[in-house]
């Protein structure tokens, strides 16, 4: 049996949604699961770290550390309020009627708080590459909440014919672009073939690998369809997303690190790969990388390396955007090599 939703109106009671657009609101309302506890049962009980609970419907007792109670109604007032996110902690409680409950992540209250306030009602960052699955998984979930009003100051729009190149194979990497609407194909030549590489839309990026490796495009990206692109300059993406993202070690600290359970990443050719492999190391070409997204542990940490650090600063950006933990050893095998000489 499917679960309910809570509305659009029941949300925008709720106190941290309070200042929110109806269309963020309805967007949150297709995740938003509404939990049903019967009369008589300790709800709260369990509750899991790192989300906030509301109550939408009945009443429910609270007992308090340290002693007191209080009877929420939902919908009204302190139901309004995350039930475990009060001055007194809740040790207990128990449903007075049946009760309807909504727990939201954390993380999501505050992306939505943080974005809410750099957009300011913006129609044109409220949908596309910015609609809330995209926030939560696309390539600006993890942008550091001090530069989203920057970024989005920066942001340059651009609408593209179906049919238009917006980068081409070889050239240099001057923009990072953002896929706002429409869809996109990216193909790279291989034995003078072109190879489809990948299809992108909305909320997908592209462009990052030839500005964080410091090298020429290595695709070529083609509009299937009429679109909109967002992209900023290189020294703006360096600034606002690349040193942000890039978390970096030395191979002492990165070794530590390994034998503390991450995954050495050889992001190499397979042929340097055999050749001389970090023990232990599984090996995801750069090339690779967007079609790792749904295979590798998001539960792992990870460290990424090649020869010189450049390839593996491109594929720990990648994996970053995507939520993965992800360090890069500075300097790669070369300056590992260098120190231990």
């Amino acid at each position: 049996m499917r679960r309910p939703h809570a509305t659009a109106e029941q949300l925008g009671a709720l106190t941290p949604l309070a200042g929110l657009s109806r269309e963020r609101l309805a967007e949150l309302a297709d995740m938003a699961v509404i939990e049903r506890a019967p009369r008589g049962s300790d709800p709260l009980h369990g509750c899991e770290p790192g989300r906030s609970v509301f109550l939408l419907q009945g009443e429910l007792l609270l007992a308090f550390d340290g002693g007191g109670t209080l009877v929420v109604v939902g919908g009204t007032g302190e139901g309004c309020h995350a039930l475990n996110r009060r001055r007194q902690a809740v040790v207990r409680s128990k449903a007075i009627t049946d009760v309807d409950l909504l727990a939201l992540e954390d993380d999501l209250l505050d992306t939505l708080a943080t974005w809410d306030q750099a957009v300011r009602g913006d129609a044109r960052f409220v949908t596309g590459a910015f609609a809330l699955s995209s926030l939560k998984s696309g390539a600006l979930a993890q942008l550091p909440a001090a530069h989203v009003e920057e970024l989005l100051r920066r942001f340059e729009h651009l609408r593209i014919k179906r049919g238009e190149a917006v980068i081409h194979e070889g050239e240099e990497g001057d923009y990072y672009y953002l896929v706002a609407s429409g869809r996109f194909q990216v193909e790279r030549l291989v034995g003078g073939a072109k190879v489809v590489l990948a299809e992108l839309k909305s909320g997908d990026a592209f462009g990052e690998e030839a500005l964080v490796s410091e090298a020429k495009r290595n695709a070529t990206v083609t509009a299937l369809s009429e679109g909109e692109l967002l992209r900023v300059r290189r020294s703006d993406f360096n600034e606002l997303l690349r040193e942000p993202l890039l978390r970096r070690l030395s191979f002492a600290d990165a070794a530590q690190r390994v034998r503390g359970g991450a995954v050495w990443l050889d992001v190499r050719y397979p042929s340097e790969y055999q050749y001389d492999k970090l023990p232990g190391a599984i090996n995801v070409p750069l090339a690779e990388v967007r079609n790792m997204f749904a295979v590798l542990d998001r539960s792992r940490e990870y460290v990424a390396y090649c020869q010189s650090g450049r390839r593996s600063a491109a594929a720990a950006f990648l994996f970053a955007q995507r939520g993965f933990r992800v360090w890069l050893l500075e300097g790669g095998l070369k300056r590992a090599a260098e120190r231990s000489s």
